[in-house]
């Protein structure tokens, strides 16, 4: 009995040698990544800044820069206003969206500018009524992950792990059939 607990420990060892590496959720997620151990986070490249009149939050995705404004005091959102945002020497004119209440950007060529890996200085030029407002934030654009090294390639420690698992379970079951046999002489 003691071998075969021997051996049913061996067999637990290789399973999750060669299950743990590039492990994903149902939904294909990596499960052995960056968002696994820090939580769920979003890695949607994201805007946020304030003065003391408005507050301002913008996120890249879809094919357009998404801004949402709110008055800083009150939290009540700024609708209608007019919205430019400066990239180096890029402008671009932010579109109202009545039903969203978000303002959006989709000049390919701006996008194109601010959608590359690295850390983008933004300029919003804000102005909602009898009132104007500069705001200056960061954009934040993440490297793009790299295939070959997110954990799907060969990785020697889980071979390792794997071929001592198997020369544990033969030398078990050589120990369980050795003794067997003494017994039976």
């Amino acid at each position: 009995m003691k071998y075969l607990n021997l051996l049913f420990a061996a067999m637990l060892v290789m399973s999750s040698a060669f299950a743990s590496p590039g492990a994903h959720g149902p939904n294909g997620e990596h499960l052995d990544g960056q968002a696994a151990a820090s939580g769920a986070t979003s890695s949607v490249p994201r805007v946020e800044t304030f003065t003391e009149a408005f507050e301002l939050l913008g996120h890249l995705s879809g094919g357009e820069l998404s801004i949402m404004i709110d008055r800083y005091e009150t939290n009540e959102p700024v609708l209608g206003g007019v919205l430019e945002v400066q990239y180096k020497d890029l402008k671009a004119k932010a579109k109202f969206h009545a039903d969203l209440g978000d303002y959006a950007v989709d000049d390919t060529k701006f996008l194109a500018a601010i959608s590359k890996p690295g850390t983008h200085a933004l300029l919003f030029t804000l102005v909602a009524g009898e009132e104007s407002d500069l705001l200056e934030g960061t954009l934040t654009v993440p490297q793009a992950a790299d295939d070959r090294g997110h954990g799907h390639g060969f990785n020697r420690r889980w071979l390792l792990a794997g071929v001592a698992a198997l020369v544990l379970a033969a030398t078990a079951i050589f120990v369980v059939r050795r003794r067997r046999h003494a017994k039976e002489i």
